[in-house]
Parts: C-alpha cells; sequence; structure tokens
C-alpha cells in the first residue's frame, strides 16, 4: 500500500468561511480532506487574526446567529486542523488587494495549492502557476491520490 503526502493548501478567508459558516457544498471534499489528514493546511498567525475580525463583520455575525454558531467554534476548527507558520518572504508578484498578499506569499514559499475566489488573486494564475502554486477556487475538483 502506498502512503501520500498530504497535499499542502493555503486558504484564503473566503474559502475557510465556505468551509464553516456557510456549509457551502462545493467546500465539502475539502473539509473531509482537512478531517482525514489529507490535507495539511497552512496559515500564519495573522490569516488567523483576518477570520476573527472578519467573523465580526455584522453579516457574518448575522449568519453565526441563525446557525447558532459562536465564531468561537469557527476559530476552534482553524486551530484544530491548521499548521501555524511564520509569516512567508514577499513572493515575487504582488497582489492588488494587501489583504490577499499573505496568502499568495505562503503559497509560494511552500508551493502549496492555493485556494481563494477572490477576483485580485484569481487573475495572478499564471504568475503562481510560474511560483509552483496551483490556484483552485473550486472545491469539488480536489485530487483524490
Amino acid at each position: 500500500m502506498t502512503t501520500h503526502a498530504p497535499a499542502r493548501r493555503v486558504l484564503d478567508t473566503n474559502i475557510v468561511l465556505d468551509l464553516w459558516v456557510f456549509d457551502e457544498p462545493k467546500a465539502e471534499a475539502l473539509r473531509t480532506s482537512l478531517e482525514s489528514g489529507s490535507t495539511q493546511w497552512l496559515a500564519t498567525a495573522a490569516m488567523r487574526e483576518e477570520l476573527a475580525r472578519v467573523l465580526a463583520y455584522p453579516q457574518i455575525a448575522k449568519r453565526l446567529t441563525h446557525r447558532q454558531l459562536p465564531a468561537s467554534a469557527v476559530l476552534g476548527h482553524f486551530d484544530r486542523h491548521v499548521q501555524l507558520q511564520p509569516d512567508a518572504p514577499k513572493a515575487p508578484y504582488a497582489c492588488k488587494d494587501a489583504d490577499d498578499q499573505k496568502f499568495i506569499d505562503l503559497a509560494v514559499q511552500h508551493t502549496a495549492i492555493l485556494h481563494s475566489k477572490d477576483a485580485h488573486v484569481l487573475c495572478m494564475k499564471k504568475r503562481l502557476q510560474r511560483c509552483g502554486v496551483a490556484l483552485n477556487p473550486l472545491m469539488d475538483v480536489l485530487e483524490t491520490a
């Protein structure tokens, strides 16, 4: 039996919200991959801080209240599944949205798959490929290997 190393992935904040706030069906394969250990989720303390800040936004807080889901539960998923990394050095390519740069930098540093739906990130697909980073906004096309 051959064992595969876990796929290294960087998840932007909207993807994390899809996983545990919105229960996006397209995120189910990624959630399963995280829970089974076949995905190695890389993140930084700054990414956790951003998630905590976004969870307090009125439209997100309303969704959490509707689902009777405390923000601490979402942060608990982050803490349980993530492998914290130090902030990454600046990647060779800059994103127009400075808030997204930390995700790009970390993905480039670790040649990890980057999951994002952000238009500023998606338009960088070819540049990121040159750095060895696969950009995957679609959660239902995860590798099953």
